[in-house]
């Protein structure tokens, strides 16, 4: 349990981490065998990303491995949750797999290893291999197949020394804003498409599953993530406003929770969204396949949303908090409508409201009560735009976002959450999607033109946190060091 005091005090079981994906870091995109992804074919598109931006260099990890790592080390992390590339392990998707891709993240997990940090290894963050996409993408049943060959390959190769095996990052964004509202790649804008590509990615994490059972066994500590979306209606006495967070439950959330915790789909969620699909992709024994079970759900966190019941007597807001800026991410929910939230807001827009955070983490426990927890992602993007001497970013508005965040998963704790550690989003500067590299979320500052790291203020209170399991003081970030 946590224990409040003036600044609230974690288990010293309690895991520190920072969490990064991929694309979003690695950079070397034609380098050492790895094919191309989806997110290459859209970064690439012209009108995709802020100002053109690509993941083709990113922050260069992939060059600056050692480095990152003994920076991880400083920071004090106990853990590190990173995404294998499946283009870099397996460049089409199917077939031979690229033992350079291999030994990459081979180097990478002896490395934390080595440097006492925990491996937390992502399977799929989102950068499908083109070629899988020029097949049919995740609304082909056949991705999942692969999905699952892939799997098992990377489960064999690093099965010794990852601690956490998580299947997929978010398939909610996989699903609806990559097929359904297209503002995330590969860009297409089908409601069926999205739905079906809902079930392929569950059908992915129950092959995934099995892969980390079948070569692990007992011994797997196996993960989902989810971003689930806390639902709040505009007016708590309209029966309306309350069918509208049923249905934005539905679709947001019980449809991945239902397949994997409990084995079914909610049959609210087929008949919201029978005028979209018929759901005939299903096929007998997929929900057994679904149904996996889970050592810890992973659940990422950044802000809340508050709907109602759209009437058409007005223009309908589409402000659903977290990057979905078209209604056609929400399949079957035409009568939805998502309100702008009340401040204070990150850069991204999205509202601060930490009082989410317990109330979807003590949702979860009372739904789930024997299922441990961990945030593996929560922060924020903010303009960090005072930089003083070495480079060293003023971002008190960071920490003070990570302070009341962590203090909120410290409440639900109190209140009998089993929460089990925190990863902070994001460890350094990345290519934040559509957003490009105009979006900063990490705790340690990238120069995109030098490509140096430089530690911000939160860098150094994290460091505190790490050492102490004591949150310190807001005000005290900018004398740590």
């Amino acid at each position: 349990m946590t224990t409040r005091s003036e600044h609230r005090t974690f288990p010293d079981s309690f895991v520190w981490g920072a969490a990064t994906a991929s694309y979003q870091i690695e950079g070397a995109v034609t380098e050492g065998g790895r094919g191309p992804s989806i997110w290459d074919t859209y970064s690439a598109t012209p009108g995709k990303t802020f100002e053109g931006h690509t993941g083709a260099v990113a922050a260069d990890h992939y060059h600056r491995t050692e480095q990152d790592v003994a920076m991880m080390k400083e920071l004090g992390l106990d853990a590190y949750r990173f995404s294998l590339a499946w283009p870099r392990i397996q460049p089409t998707g199917s077939g031979a797999f690229n033992q350079a891709g291999l030994d990459f993240y081979d180097r990478l997990i002896d490395q934390l290893l080595e440097a006492g940090i925990d491996p937390v290894a992502t399977m799929y963050h989102w950068d499908l291999p083109q070629g899988l996409e020029d097949a049919g993408g995740w609304p082909a049943r056949d991705t999942a197949l692969r999905f699952g060959d892939y799997a098992h390959k990377v489960v064999e190769t690093y099965r010794d020394r990852v601690k956490i095996w998580t299947t997929l990052n978010e398939p909610w964004c996989s699903a609806y804003l990559g097929y359904g509202s297209g503002v995330h790649a590969p860009g297409r804008t089908d409601g069926a498409d999205a739905l079906a590509a809902v079930h392929h990615l569950n059908l992915a994490h129950g092959l995934g599953a099995q892969a980390v059972r079948d070569v692990l066994g007992e011994a797997a500590t196996l993960s989902l993530t989810l971003n689930l979306h806390v639902m709040r209606p505009d007016d708590p006495s309209s029966p309306s406003d309350l069918d509208a967070v049923r249905k934005a439950d539905a679709l947001a959330n019980r449809a991945f929770l239902n397949p994997v915790l409990d084995g079914f789909y909610p049959e609210d969620l087929l008949a919201d969204t029978a005028s979209v699909t018929d759901w005939s992709f299903v096929r007998d024994g997929d929900l057994e396949i679904t149904h996996s079970g889970l050592d810890v759900l992973g659940v990422n966190f950044y802000s809340t949303q508050r709907v109602t019941k759209f009437t058409g007597d007005h223009p309908r807001s589409m402000a659903d908090g977290h990057g979905a800026s078209t209604h056609s991410a929400w399949p079957g929910a035409d009568d939805v409508e998502f309100l702008p939230q009340p401040g204070p807001y990150t850069e991204m827009g999205w509202n601060i409201d930490p009082s989410g955070m317990t109330e979807l983490l003590l949702d979860l426990h009372h739904t789930y009560p024997e299922l441990p927890l961990m945030i593996t992602e929560n922060g924020a993007a903010f303009p960090d735009a005072v930089i003083v001497d070495e480079g060293r970013v003023r971002d008190t508005d960071r920490v003070s976002y990570l302070y009341r965040h962590l203090d909120a998963v410290g409440d639900a704790m109190d209140a009998g959450a089993d929460v089990r550690g925190y990863f902070v989003w994001s460890l350094m500067d990345n290519f934040e999607w559509g957003y490009g590299f105009s979006k900063r979320f990490g705790i340690v500052r990238i120069d995109y033109d030098t490509l140096e790291r430089h530690w911000k203020d939160s860098a150094y209170w994290y460091r505190e946190l790490t050492r102490t399991h004591t949150l310190p003081a807001v005000e005290s970030a900018s004398d740590l060091g």
